[in-house]
């Protein structure tokens, strides 16, 4: 079992579909004993959530609670079949102390099994993203995951096993078979994951329930699970 140390991707109200505050979800944080917490709000493709100027201004909020330590940044919404991000704007990531990027279904149309394959290609190769959220949750039905399990390793971007998408209510039908591939070949290929709860309320904050069984399923191997290794991902995101 993984002694769970970090969590970094949750949202607040502010991602527009969110329930709590920032307070509340760093107080209910606190209670898991994290080294690290992380909110990354959702980029501006995503209808309700904050203006960019927000991310302009996360140097205001304090980054030490006690013990543990926080992180800003944002889920960006891979846009096209290229694998733009909504946010380009390299002074406004710049600002960000994280920068997760994924597939959502309101700022993407699922395509081919070529150009979903560049779309989460050319998210990998952006020097700014360091996490792929869910990217077997089925946004994208088919595409060439081994590839993207070996440009993860070469560029150092964390693939993220999304504890959410597995939630049965979510009615993602192909994560688990995804998931399950996606985790036989980061094995093969010694590539590091990220477990993500996708908190959108407290009572998610390092949640991984959905997400934990499916380690058990493929072994993998708790050498390549970044959860319980805070120093290794500050290293692996360049901080």
């Amino acid at each position: 079992m993984v002694d769970i140390k970090l969590d970094i991707h949750t949202h607040t109200l502010v991602s527009g579909h969110a329930f709590c505050t920032l307070n509340e979800m760093i107080e209910e944080a606190r209670k898991h004993d994290l080294t690290l917490f992380g909110v990354a709000e959702h980029g501006p493709a995503i209808p309700g959530t904050c203006p960019v100027v927000y991310f302009r201004n996360l140097h205001v909020v304090p980054r030490q609670y006690g013990e543990m330590r926080l992180l800003l940044g944002a889920e960006l919404n891979i846009i096209d079949y290229e694998g733009n991000v909504d946010i380009t704007d390299s002074h406004v990531l710049d600002c960000m102390d994280h920068v997760i990027a994924g597939l959502h279904s309101l700022c993407y149309t699922d395509g081919t099994w070529e150009q979903n394959t560049s779309a989460l290609m050319g998210a990998i190769e952006n020097p700014h993203i360091h996490i792929i959220s869910h990217p077997c949750d089925g946004t994208a039905s088919d595409f060439d995951l081994e590839a993207v399990v070996l440009a993860a390793k070469r560029t150092g971007t964390l693939l993220e096993l999304n504890s959410s998408s597995l939630n049965p209510t979510r009615n993602k039908t192909l994560a688990h078979p995804m998931f399950v591939k996606m985790l036989h070949l980061c094995k093969q290929h010694d590539t590091p994951i990220i477990l993500g709860s996708d908190a959108h309320h407290t009572a998610s904050i390092a949640d991984y329930r959905y997400a934990l069984p499916l380690l058990e399923e493929t072994l993998f191997p708790d050498e390549l699970i970044i959860n319980d290794k805070p120093q290794l991902f500050l290293q692996t995101i360049g901080k």
